[in-house]
This record gives structure tokens, sequence and C-alpha cells, in this order.
């Protein structure tokens, strides 16, 4: 029956409890895709090149004796991520925001130096990620160095960086292809499960070396600021973090899940029995893909390893250039002009120029690329230090401050972290 007005009125069915029902989930799936976005992007650029280099080292050299490793700080990546965006949504300010109000300049000064730190050498593991992916497609590093880091100051720079950020992400699914492969080997699944929970080790500093990269590699600094600023940009609230909250739960889970598969692929291809296999250059990595696409292995590899790469080296200077401006008071946005937020383009620019010229030097690109993860992992402990301040002062978040079992596990990080760090002074 037609309604006044032209319209048509509600059937039975559309007034009935299954319309009410599919009217709660439109709402609530239109708020999902609202709000998605800061958690699943965040995971996805922490699986960059350093990031599948220690993987493909830690599977290489030790075969699933780190599993037990990646479970453990995948945990902590999942609970250290809804930390940062429950601050995020429960304050509407960024990292560095809430470091400057709570802790003062020279608490800050400290902070944002340790993030600069090993943001940088996270940017230059970028660059030598590119480098390395192109140079497998036989194209010098002399050549895709300054045409690609052009590209990553104009798209950003420029305000073109949204859809190059979509394009990355799908060239990022190609991981997806370690899956695949990993399921292709048949895997002792009983040893690999047994290998994820029950803790072993190796005598020897390059074991620790290894354990602290895995872990500085899977949980960033950089992430955390970059994660809360875009919580914070997006204008996700209290009332809407339930789907922030998931996001971050299926970025963290998806950036475990793939890097078990790449230790995985890795400790089956790559390890040999009786002993480990050293990747001296990504080529080497690109064997563990092997098994799912034969000869074409180095092309995959490559391709994944270019997408992940440009992807974080455009992220990494850019969380960089948003937790110092935030925390000094300075503009900071990419939808700004260049003269609107000179201190965050420069920035920018400056770490871009830093990464590339770096690795137009003669220096190993894998061993660039752990030393940053591995730095991370020392680094880490500071910034965990200064999040559990913040985020358990009730008149900060309210009833939003942390249960005991958060605290718990990153008081437990903190403390891991720094002792194998002191432990290998005396190793």
């Amino acid at each position: 029956m037609g309604s006044r007005g032209g319209g048509f009125a509600l059937s039975s069915n559309e007034q009935g409890p299954m319309g009410v029902f599919f009217r709660k989930f439109r709402k609530h799936f239109l708020l999902l895709l609202a709000v998605v976005g800061p958690g699943i992007v965040t995971a996805l650029a922490d699986n960059d090149a350093g990031g599948v280099l220690t993987y493909s080292i830690a599977g290489a050299r030790y075969g699933f004796r780190l599993l037990w490793v990646l479970t453990l700080s995948t945990i902590v990546l999942l609970i250290v991520q809804e930390m940062c965006a429950r601050m995020g949504a429960v304050t509407g300010k960024g990292l560095s925001d809430l470091i400057r109000e709570r802790y003062g300049v020279s608490w800050t000064l400290f902070a944002m130096a340790v993030l600069l730190i090993a943001n940088l050498f996270t940017t230059i593991a970028n660059f030598a990620g590119i480098a390395g992916s192109l140079e497998i497609f036989h194209i010098s590093r002399t050549v895709s160095i300054p045409l690609v880091s052009l590209l990553l100051w104009a798209v950003v720079v420029l305000g073109t960086y949204r859809g190059l950020e979509k394009f990355l992400l799908t060239i990022c699914l190609g991981y997806l292809g370690y899956v695949v492969c990993g399921i292709i080997l048949h895997p002792p699944w009983k040893e690999v499960i047994r290998a994820c929970v029950l803790p072993t080790f190796t005598p020897g500093a390059d074991f620790v070396k290894v354990m602290i990269a895995v872990v500085g590699t899977t949980v960033t600094p950089w992430m955390q600021f970059f994660l809360q600023s875009m919580v914070a940009d997006k204008g996700i609230t209290e009332k809407t973090y339930r789907y922030e909250k998931l996001d971050v739960w299926v970025g963290s889970i998806l950036t475990g899940v793939i890097a078990f598969f790449i230790i995985l692929c890795s400790a089956l291809t790559l390890c040999q029995s009786g002993g480990g296999q050293d990747i001296v250059m990504p080529q080497d990595a690109a064997r563990a893909l092997e098994p799912l696409a034969g000869h074409h292995a180095e092309w995959l590899f490559a391709t994944g390893l270019l997408g992940a790469s440009v992807l974080a080296a455009v992220i990494v200077p850019l969380s960089t250039s948003y937790g110092i401006c935030e925390a000094f008071g300075w503009e900071s946005s990419v939808g700004k002009r260049l003269w609107e937020a000179p201190v965050f383009f420069g920035l920018y620019t400056a770490l871009i120029v830093i990464g590339a010229s770096t690795i137009l030097l003669p220096v190993s690109l894998v061993k660039v690329m752990f030393f940053s993860q591995f730095l991370n992992g020392i680094l880490l402990p500071v910034i965990l230090v200064f999040m559990l301040g913040l985020v358990n002062d009730r008149k900060l978040m309210g009833a939003h401050v942390n249960g005991p079992f958060y605290n718990v596990v990153c008081w437990i990080t903190v403390a891991g972290l720094a002792g194998l760090s002191i432990a290998l002074l005396f190793l």
C-alpha cells in the first residue's frame, strides 16, 4: 500500500523482528566500516622489510625454536595496541601529547629521542627492503632508491598518499603466500604446536639477539605513536571504541599469523637438520616460497617485500613527524600544505633523505634490516614504561585504566627485554 507523500509503507516483515535485526545489523556494520582501518593498517605495515627478514632469519637459523617467542610477542602486540587505541579514543589525543602533558618537556625530549633513533633505523631498513626487492628484478639500488624516495616524498607532500596506501596494502596481501606454502609443506603440526607454547633456549649471544629482534619487529615503538594518532585523528570515541577494538584485534592476529608462517616456511625449507642456515641476501629468504612458487619464488617474495617496504617507508617517517610535532605543539597533518606545516614535512623529508642516502652506501642490506629490529627490541621497554604510566592514570583514563592482566604482561615484557639486553653484555 502506498504511503502519503508518494513513499511506501514498511511490510510486516520489515516491521517485525527480522526487520529490526537487519536495521541494527546495518547500523553496526556501517559504524564498523567507518571506524575500521587504523589497527589493520598499522599491523600490516609492521610486517615490513625488517620484519620479514627477521622472521626468515629466525626460522632459517633455529627452525621452530623461536615460535614460542612469537606467540608471546603477538599477545603483547594485541595488548599494547589495544592500550594505545583505548587511550586515543578516551582522551582524543596522541601518545606524544599525553607524554608531554603528564611528564613534562624533559621526559618528552627523551621519549622523542628514543622514537627518532628507532624510527630512523627502521626507515633505513625499509629502504634496504626496497633496494633488495628491486635488485631481485635486476634494478640497481643507485637507480631505484633515488626514484622511489622522490615518489614517497611526493605522495605525502602533494597529498596522494591515501590512494597509494590502498594499492600497497593490496600488494602486501602477497604475504598470504606464506600461509599457502606452509600448508603445502605438510609440517609436523604436533611439533610445531609444542614449539609455540614450550620455551626452548640455545646458548649463545646470537640466539638472544634474534629473540630480541623477533619481539622488536612484532611490537615496534613507532606503531604505538602512529596507531594512537590515527585513532585520535579519526575521531573515534568511547562510544565507537568497541569497533576499533575489533579492528586492533584483527590486525594484531593477522600480523602474528603471517609472521608464524614466515618462520614456519623458513624453518621447513632453509633450516638444515643439525644446524641453521644463514640469510645473506634477500634472495636467500625468497627460497622459503619455492614449494609454492617454484622458480617464481623470488618474484613473489620481491613483490611482497617491495609493497611492505614502500608502505612502511611512508608510514614510519610519518609516525615520527606526527609524534614529534604533537609533542611540541607544531602543526601536523598530511592534509596541510608544505608551508602550513614546515616542521612536520621537514622531519618527514629528512628521514626519507637519510634513509635513502644510507642505502646508497656499500652496506649489507640484510644486516641493516636485522639490526633495526634488534634496536627496536632494545628501545621498546622505554616507550612501554611511558605508556603504562599513562594508561593507569585514573584522572586521565577514568574507568578505562588497565586491568591487572594487562599490567602484568607489559611489566614482564619490560623486565624481560631489559634482562636480555643486559645479558648480552656477558655473552
